[in-house]
């Protein structure tokens, strides 16, 4: 199609996106400002933490295996895994990925030591306050945004405690307004994602922000189902938009 036969909508969309990239580069320029990449060493351990978002049906029988896609999952851990194992072939990098589907800050505390800890990242990527939220909203929780700051900024502080050379990145919880995400979430939720953000300056952390990088995703012409169909769950674009951004500011 030449420019002669573009319409006026579809000419305008293409100036929206456009506008919508050049937005979301300066999200990652301010995201990092202050924090250098980190520069990966040989025989790195890079770790994920999460929820089912990073979880992504990884296979638990094969966890204790680095870079094993199946152990790694099918959302943006892998997609990361996959980018740095091919850049990197001489480091002998080692990526392991235990998000775990249902899981809230509580439930990290409790595996922290066998599933981070003993781990000794030399990076350690954490996703994780969708279902502090999710499951108070179901009546299975009741922890309030103070525990969520509480009980995470406690888990930072033991992990810096206990491996103080770790560089840790905090990404931000998300959720896009479609299918399972209903107007009662906010403005708790987005109150939830600003404490998520105070901890991760306080703990010295690199932040990656999931929930400014889909809100502009969208403004710039797609709709939220597009990346996210229930809301919280990414789409393969939702995923790969994720690893594309993680890179952009961690490594």
């Amino acid at each position: 199609m030449n420019d002669s036969q573009l319409t006026r909508r579809q000419m305008l969309h293409s100036s929206f996106v456009a506008a919508g990239v050049t937005a979301l580069s300066a999200t990652f320029n301010n995201a990092s400002a202050g924090q250098p990449k980190v520069k990966l060493q040989q025989g790195d351990v890079i770790l994920f933490q999460g929820d089912s978002i990073t979880d992504a049906r990884r296979d638990r029988k094969s966890e204790g295996q680095a870079n094993n896609s199946r152990g790694l999952g099918y959302g943006y851990p892998l997609f990361i895994a996959g980018n740095l194992l091919e850049e990197h072939p001489n480091l002998e990098l080692n990526i392991y990925n235990r998000g775990i589907s249902g899981n809230k800050v509580p439930d990290l505390q409790k595996r922290w030591q066998k599933d981070c800890l003993d781990l000794k990242p030399a990076v350690l990527s954490i996703l994780i306050g969708v279902n502090d939220m999710w499951h108070k909203m179901n009546g299975r929780y009741n922890g309030t945004i103070k525990d969520y700051q509480t009980g995470f900024t406690a888990l930072l502080q033991e992990t810096k405690s206990a491996l103080p050379d770790t560089r840790i990145v905090i990404c931000e919880p998300f959720a896009l307004r479609c299918g399972a995400i209903k107007e009662t979430w906010f403005p708790e939720f987005d109150q939830r994602r600003e404490v998520a953000k105070e901890v991760a300056q306080a703990a010295d952390a690199m932040w990656v922000p999931f929930q400014t990088m889909f809100d502009e995703a969208i403004a710039a012409g797609t709709k939220p189902e597009y990346w996210a169909a229930d809301g919280v769950h990414p789409t393969l674009a939702g995923h790969t938009l994720m690893a594309q951004t993680w890179r952009k500011i961690v490594i």
